[in-house]
């Protein structure tokens, strides 16, 4: 009896150990941490999983665009040395979590998520410096605030799940509130230079702003009963 408990005991022991090293094989880190293990690993695996025209439109330097919503994203992973580090980002964070735990499955033994995606590193200041104006600028977004009615601004992407589930009531708050306050609807990715100017770091993101001030911001889904409590 004594010796099946002790052998119980030890596989109970072996099991937790082995989830225990299963957890640390996917890391979230932050982008300032990330970029960190980035310069000092010697020929970085760096993948970005975004789709190919969210990697033409920008990414970080060296990164491989291994679309994780591709039909072949685990063979083209397979290509990659599992026992050295692999670097994954997405937008945001969540494509690229998926993706880091489908590695870890295809055998990788050390994989880094970048945390908030590339929308964090820009918000870092960790992106190259680019003079392009991609969208409206900051001059334009200041004249758009000169106004002596409340503004809401709502960024938001065709991508993100939490962005279309705030939709219906945001329009619908557009079409009501008309004359009364100024809802104004971006799309993040046709306006990275004011997004990058913000520092926004997620979406959705609304903001309120009164005689051209910021009064009140929200970064993630908010329901239609708590944003109408800021309005």
């Amino acid at each position: 009896m004594k010796t099946f408990i002790l052998q119980f005991f030890s596989l109970c022991l072996l099991f937790a150990s082995c989830q225990g090293q299963n957890a640390e094989t996917v890391q979230t880190i932050e982008a300032k941490d990330f970029a960190e293990k980035l310069k000092s690993s010697d020929h970085p695996q760096l993948l970005d999983v975004r789709t190919p025209e969210e990697y033409t439109a920008e990414h970080i330097e060296n990164a491989a665009n291994v679309n994780w919503n591709g039909d072949d994203f685990a063979a083209k992973a397979e290509k990659y040395d599992k026992t050295k580090p692999v670097f994954v980002y997405c937008k945001v964070g969540g494509r690229s979590a998926q993706a880091a735990h489908k590695l870890q499955e295809l055998g990788f033994t050390k994989v880094y998520n970048l945390d908030g995606g590339i929308m964090k590193w820009n918000a870092s200041g960790l992106s190259a410096p680019s003079d392009k104006i991609i969208g409206m600028c900051s001059q334009e977004f200041d004249e758009l605030l000169q106004s002596d009615k409340k503004i809401m601004i709502d960024f938001y992407a065709e991508w993100c799940a939490p962005c279309k589930k705030m939709t219906p009531y945001i329009t619908k708050m557009q079409e009501d509130l008309k004359g009364k306050m100024t809802i104004v609807r971006l799309d993040a990715d046709k306006n990275k230079t004011l997004v990058n100017s913000l520092k926004l770091d997620g979406l959705p993101v609304i903001i309120m702003y009164e005689n051209g001030k910021e009064t009140w911001r929200n970064t993630g889904y908010i329901s239609e009963e708590d944003l109408k409590k800021h309005l």
